[in-house]
């Protein structure tokens, strides 16, 4: 569903040669639906074609349904190891922000326990699909 929107909005901004350069490397590599975060690995030839285009993805379409959505870039890396080390960091921060307005006890050791337990040695094999970390992008 998400590869198909994104090769879609390649082909709107970028044409026939945007959705070809980018369609045999595409693919996403982790999605959490808790966090709203997903994780796009393309080759590093053509990432800055999936990142123009990222802004251009207004809707997510599933079984006839239409979901909006906003699709905003917050990392570029290298390999998928840095994406990971950054998202850990991102998630830690967020998390932050979330004690601030807790409004329970029980809410705040929570959330500081999640603070505590992000690693990347936490992070479990499952979670991350692991492929060639050579040329990915986030």
């Amino acid at each position: 569903m998400i590869v198909h929107n994104v090769r879609e909005a390649l082909t709107r901004t970028h044409g026939d040669y945007g959705a070809a350069a980018c369609a045999v490397s595409l693919s996403v590599k982790y999605l959490n639906a808790y966090t709203g975060i997903i994780l796009l690995r393309c080759t590093k030839d053509f990432y800055q074609l999936l990142w123009s285009a990222l802004p251009f993805i207004t809707s997510l379409e599933n079984r006839g349904q239409r979901f909006p959505c906003f699709l905003n870039t917050l990392h570029v890396g290298g390999t998928i190891r840095t994406c990971q080390k950054f998202l850990i960091q991102y998630n830690k921060q967020q998390l932050h922000l979330l004690l601030t307005k807790c409004t329970s006890d029980a809410e705040r050791k929570a959330i500081q326990q999640s603070i505590a337990s992000c690693t990347l040695h936490s992070v479990e094999e499952a979670e991350f699909v692991m492929g060639s970390e050579d040329n990915s992008m986030e």
